[in-house]
């Protein structure tokens, strides 16, 4: 669909930094997907644009504030953490 290349070693790239394993089936497969939702982009590029309707009305509830989690509890199923923070792989 899309004419935005897409190179096989940009989609082995994406994978190793989302820590995901793919043989050279799925680098092929996920290669032409990655085009192909570019494509769907470069489409969404050409819509107009529409005025905004003035008389818009918030229909969802109001933020209700509530305890979240510790910061022991948000660290305990991580990885790998340090000075307890979450500590991911070094992105180049």
């Amino acid at each position: 669909m899309s004419e935005t290349p897409v190179d096989p070693d940009q989609v082995r790239h994406v994978a190793s930094l989302a820590r995901v394993s793919l043989d050279e089936e799925e680098v092929t497969e996920f290669t032409e997907q990655f085009a192909d939702i570019l494509g769907y982009f470069e489409t969404l590029d050409e819509v107009p644009e529409v005025e905004r309707e003035p008389e818009l009305t918030n229909v969802m509830r109001p933020d209700e504030g509530r305890a979240g989690l510790s910061q022991e509890e948000a660290l305990q199923n991580a990885p790998d953490t340090e000075d307890g923070h979450f500590k991911g792989p070094r992105v180049s």
